[in-house]
């Protein structure tokens, strides 16, 4: 073992030991929500429907393109911030979301995980961009609804709330009565560390493949793991 990986698994052990509250970030550390129901469809069925309603010049050639549903949402917000078409957009993609949930692929170690934090005593949350009643349909689907019920804190219509605000984590440590240094987020993207950051929680990224984790550490994550197996060892080990 390196010096290198002795002071990683020192700092991973540091992070998981401390922490008496663990927010989640739902999908990518939890599941692939879009495993069989492609997001990049989803982002273009969007896009079909503002076409469709004469609104194609609502979005730049970038935004069209993006192949990313939250792209088009945000977009859409900035230019007609809480209007009827905005709610209407976010209730299609809630649908869509919905439908994924049959599909979704659980991450690997994250149901034990899940359940092990819990049986220990420590609370855990959601903190998504996800809809909060497609985070609640898919943990039930799972069995896993009680180990964070009723802390699931997720998109709603006033978009300007989604990561990298700290607005989630922030609900969900005042509504847990918890303070920010004890703490952990898991998240999977750069807008998750940037929200932790702002909220002052301690940050664990995931990522799934060697890319994903470059990101994460070009975005400044100082722990990255690309499985959740060594965190359940680790903590079964305590």
């Amino acid at each position: 073992m390196t010096a290198e990986t002795e002071n990683d698994t020192e700092q991973l052990r540091e992070l998981i030991t401390r922490a008496r509250v663990v927010l989640w970030d739902f999908d990518g550390p939890i599941c692939r929500l879009f495993a069989g129901h492609k997001a990049e469809r989803v982002a273009i069925d969007l896009v079909d429907w503002l076409e469709g309603r004469g609104l194609h010049g609502l979005l730049t050639d970038d935004e069209r393109q993006s192949l990313d549903p939250h792209v088009v949402l945000r977009a859409v917000d900035r230019r007609h911030p809480g209007s009827d078409l905005v709610a209407e957009l976010e209730e299609r993609l809630t649908q869509e979301e919905l439908r994924a949930t049959s599909s979704a692929m659980p991450t690997a170690y994250a149901d034990p995980l899940i359940r092990t934090w819990t049986a220990i005593g420590s609370r855990l949350a959601i903190a998504t961009n996800n809809s909060p009643r497609v985070v609640r349909t898919y943990l039930d689907g799972r069995g896993l609804l009680p180990c964070f019920t009723p802390h699931v804190y997720g998109r709603t219509q006033n978009l300007h709330q989604l990561k990298p605000d700290p607005h989630f984590l922030r609900q969900a440590l005042n509504a847990m009565g918890a303070a920010p240094a004890a703490a952990l987020m898991i998240g999977d993207t750069p807008s998750d560390l940037v929200a932790a950051n702002r909220a002052g929680v301690p940050f664990l990224g995931y990522a799934r493949n060697e890319r994903k984790a470059k990101v994460l550490r070009e975005a400044g994550a100082e722990s990255v793991v690309q499985s959740l197996g060594p965190v359940l060892e680790m903590l079964r080990a305590e």
